[in-house]
């Protein structure tokens, strides 16, 4: 006997994000990733190089982000990318995506809350709180106990509305983007020479070029902040004309930070030098221009830059989650609303316990590109969906915006990725597979009669 789904039938979700709220719920995630904990791992692989791995980044992400802005405009519900494909592509395909998707963005989340306990540690450090070796050895890891607190606290705070979370985006992010005008425009003229001698470096990819689309494939997860902003569409308002300017707009204004920031990086320390800094490497690159003053701000900058990446994914991960319960292919419980707040606590609970696990494993790296696995399946058949849709043009398909080069830009960017996951290492293919596999599972034994509200038939 097959059930059939009403997507929002457990409770509706207060539409309280503005245009400025899914900006910089997009840019803020981008920004903690890519400024602030990637530029020492990836200049480390390809040095100045690495510049051209994100725009290479960019380039897909935004060949994705406009096919999701014309589902998105056309299907403004929780869940995102999960929503389309299962609606264009069919519950099982929506399965795999959902689950993917959930557990993807708690990945990133571990990941982000990882370089948050890093950069709380470093600031401990310059502090004179703590010694160096005291930060990494003996029975408790306080990076890693930083980040398990953090990762609780922040849960709790969504639980309380979303307002919060946006408040906290909107402050944050503003404060993050004027700092890296002041640091990228200083660092900047003295590498140039303007402000001295030039310190651009004799060649530009020391390390070759074939490091630069494996370092493209590590840093993607940089650029999954526009795909958790259709995750929350049902609470943006006006989503018609803010789901495509939040999208398009935060890829293109987060893609030239990051590059910027990485040919500056890379041309500062040789990539034996910047790889074994880590994930604060940014912070030697500020003391490089700027003194001991620059290492503080870019201290309390990559803190709050990594307080916003993870607050906004552990939000997202809970609507993908809240997504998947209302089309009743997971327990009903995760579509329970509180009343008070407007918000899905089961669902931010289950995502802030699994979070706060994957961050006690520690695995900076294999976190990171497990997180871009299972984001590329969704924004490859997000691509597909797409083109599936518009060759039959359903009656309830009315989108707001339409994406510019159908054909062809979902194609390319269906195909590009895909590609991308071939590049990372074999234990993040290994862990992708296993996690889209148990998407296959669960819909097998859990959600293969459920009957999807408006999918194509």
């Amino acid at each position: 006997m097959s059930e059939t789904s009403d997507s929002g039938s457990q409770g509706e979700l207060d539409r309280t994000i503005g245009l400025a709220g899914a900006v910089t719920i997009g840019t803020g995630t981008m920004i903690g990733a890519g400024i602030f904990v990637f530029p020492g791992l990836a200049a480390g692989r390809a040095g100045p190089a690495a510049a051209i791995s994100f725009g290479i980044g960019a380039v897909i992400a935004l060949l994705v982000a406009l096919p999701t802005s014309e589902l998105a405009t056309a299907m403004p519900q929780s869940g995102g990318g999960y929503y389309f494909i299962s609606r264009g592509l069919g519950t099982l395909p929506g399965a795999i995506v959902g689950i993917g998707l959930t557990f993807g963005l708690m990945f990133a989340s571990a990941f982000y809350l990882v370089g948050l306990g890093e950069y709380a540690a470093e600031i401990l450090v310059e502090a004179g709180i703590v010694s160096t070796t005291s930060v990494s050895i003996g029975p408790i890891n306080l990076v890693l106990l930083i980040g398990v607190v953090a990762g609780l606290l922040l849960a709790g705070l969504s639980i309380f509305g979303t307002e919060n979370t946006e408040s906290l985006q909107n402050a944050v992010v503003g404060f993050l983007l004027a700092i890296l005008a002041v640091f990228l425009s200083v660092s900047g003229l003295d590498l140039l020479g303007v402000r001295g001698s030039s310190r651009i470096p004799a060649e530009f990819a020391p390390e070759g070029f074939a490091p630069i689309l494996s370092t493209a494939a590590l840093v993607f997860t940089s650029y999954l902040g526009f795909a958790q902003i259709a995750t929350v569409a049902e609470d943006i308002v006006d989503p018609d004309r803010n789901l495509p300017l939040s999208m398009v707009g935060s890829v293109v204004l987060v893609g030239v930070l990051y590059i910027v920031t990485l040919l500056i990086a890379g041309s500062t320390f040789e990539p034996s030098v910047i790889g074994p800094m880590g994930e604060t490497a940014i912070v030697e690159v500020a003391r490089e221009y700027l003194g001991f003053p620059g290492v503080v701000v870019i201290l309390i900058a990559g803190l709050l830059a990594t307080i916003s990446s993870a607050n906004a994914s552990i939000l997202s991960a809970s609507r993908a989650l809240y997504g998947l319960s209302s089309d009743a292919l997971v327990p009903k419980a995760a579509a329970r609303v509180n009343r008070e707040y407007g918000t899905p606590h089961f669902a931010l609970s289950f995502v802030g316990g699994v979070t706060v696990a994957l961050v006690a494993t520690g695995r900076t790296e294999v976190l990171a590109e497990v997180a871009s696995f299972l984001h590329l399946i969704m924004y490859g058949l997000i691509c597909v969906a797409l083109i599936v849709i518009r060759r039959r043009e359903p009656t309830w398909y009315d989108p707001a915006f339409r994406s510019p080069g159908y054909p062809v830009v979902p194609a390319v960017g269906g195909v590009a990725s895909f590609a991308l996951i071939g590049f990372m290492q074999p234990l993040s293919q290994i862990l992708g597979v296993v996690f889209t596999f148990l998407g296959v599972l669960w819909y097998l034994i859990y959600a293969r009669d459920i009957e999807l509200k408006d999918q194509l038939g």
